[in-house]
C-alpha cells in the first residue's frame, strides 16, 4: 500500500507542500481556516509524519545547498528567493553558491556542500556536474536540478521548455514581418542557451526567406549587451538583422541602450525580444518584450521537491516539473 505523504495532503487541501509544513508545524504562520483545512485533509488521508522528517535537523546541519549560474542575473536572484521561501517554511536555511559562469567555482561549491553535510542540494548546473552530484548522492545527500534536466533520468528536476521559448520568441518576430533575425547568446555550451537557439532555428526554418545569424558572447551582462548593440549599430542598415532574439533580459537591456544611443530605432529598425521577463524589462528605455519564466516559482518548487525527498516521500510522480513559456509583449517589438 502506498504510504501517504505530505504531497498527498497538499493536493487534497489544494495548497503547496510548504503550506502543509507550516500548518502542521508552525500554525501561527497561516490563517486558522487554512490550518484547519490542512488538518482535515491530513486526517482524511490518515497522514502520519515520517520520523525522519521530524528529526530532519537533529544533530545535522539544517542547511540546504544551492548553486546558480550567475546571481547577478535577476532571474537567478528570483530563483534563490523562491527557494528561500520554501526552505524557511520548513525551518531550513539555504547556503547559496554563485558560480559566476565558472565551472571551477561551481565544483568548489559542490565540494563545500559535501564538507558541511547539507541536508540536500538544489543545483542549477553550468559545467559538467555529473561526477560531483554522484559524490553527493553517495554521501546520502539528495539532489534536485533546477533550470535543467537530468539526461540519465535519475535526478528529479524543475525546468523550463527552452526550445518552445526560443521558438515563441522567433515566431513573434516573424509574425511582425521580420526576416533577418539574429540570436544573441552567451556560451553555447550552456544547455539552456543551445535549446533557445534550437527553438529559434525551428521557427526560422518554417518561414520562407527568413535567416538567423548566431552571435555569441562570453558573458551576459548589460555592459556586454551595450557593446554588442554598438557593434550592430555600426553595420550598414542592409547588413543588420531586423529582429533579435536575446538569450536573457540582462543582455537584451544593454543591447537596447547600445542600439538607441547610436541612432538605431527600436522596434522600427530592429525589434528585440529578451528572455526571462525580469522586473527591469518593463521599465527599460524601450519596454522589452520577453519570454516569461516563473523564476521564483521554479526555485520554490525545486526546494519543495527536495524537502519531500529528504523526508523520504519521493515517489515516481515527483520526478520532473516542466514549465511552459509565455510571451510578455511590449514596445520593443510593437512600437
Amino acid at each position: 500500500m502506498k504510504r501517504i505523504g505530505i504531497r498527498d495532503v497538499a493536493e487534497r487541501a489544494g495548497v503547496s507542500i510548504s503550506t502543509v509544513s507550516n500548518a502542521l508545524n508552525r500554525p501561527h504562520m497561516v490563517s486558522d481556516a487554512l490550518a484547519e483545512r490542512v488538518r482535515t485533509a491530513a486526517d482524511q488521508l490518515g497522514y502520519v509524519p515520517l520520523q525522519a522528517a521530524q528529526q530532519l535537523r537533529a544533530g545535522r546541519s539544517g542547511l540546504l545547498g544551492m548553486t546558480v549560474i550567475n546571481i547577478a542575473n535577476p532571474f537567478f536572484a528570483d530563483m534563490v528567493a523562491g527557494a528561500e521561501d520554501a526552505a524557511s517554511a520548513a525551518g531550513l536555511r539555504i547556503l547559496v553558491g554563485n558560480s559566476s559562469d565558472d565551472a571551477a567555482k561551481e565544483r568548489d561549491h559542490l565540494e563545500l556542500f559535501e564538507r558541511v553535510q547539507v541536508e540536500g542540494a538544489i543545483v542549477s548546473p553550468f559545467g559538467e556536474t555529473g561526477p560531483w552530484l554522484d559524490r553527493l548522492r553517495r554521501r546520502g545527500i539528495p539532489v534536485v536540478l533546477v533550470d535543467a534536466v537530468d539526461d540519465t533520468g535519475e535526478l528529479p528536476s524543475v525546468s523550463f521548455d527552452d526550445v518552445a521559448g526560443g521558438r515563441l520568441a522567433a515566431e513573434h518576430l516573424l509574425e511582425s514581418g521580420r526576416r533577418r533575425l539574429a540570436y544573441v547568446g552567451a556560451r553555447s555550451e550552456v544547455r539552456q542557451v543551445r535549446e533557445r537557439l534550437d527553438g529559434a532555428r525551428a521557427a526560422v526554418a518554417a518561414a520562407p526567406g527568413a535567416t538567423l545569424e548566431p552571435i555569441w558572447t562570453q558573458r551576459t551582462t548589460s555592459e556586454i549587451g551595450r557593446h554588442f548593440g554598438e557593434q550592430l549599430a555600426a553595420r550598414r542598415p542592409s547588413d543588420r538583422p531586423d529582429g533579435l532574439v536575446v538569450s536573457n533580459d540582462h543582455l537584451a537591456i544593454g543591447l537596447l541602450h547600445g542600439l538607441i544611443s547610436h541612432g538605431v530605432r527600436v522596434p522600427e529598425d530592429i525589434a528585440v525580444v529578451g528572455y526571462d521577463d525580469i522586473e527591469f524589462s518593463a521599465i527599460a528605455a524601450v519596454p522589452l518584450t520577453s519570454v516569461r519564466q516563473p523564476a521564483r516559482q521554479m526555485g520554490r518548487t525545486a526546494t519543495e521537491l527536495l524537502i519531500a525527498r529528504i523526508a523520504g516521500e519521493a515517489g515516481h510522480d515527483m520526478g520532473n516539473v516542466v514549465y511552459q513559456p509565455e510571451l510578455a509583449v511590449r514596445e520593443s517589438t510593437t512600437g
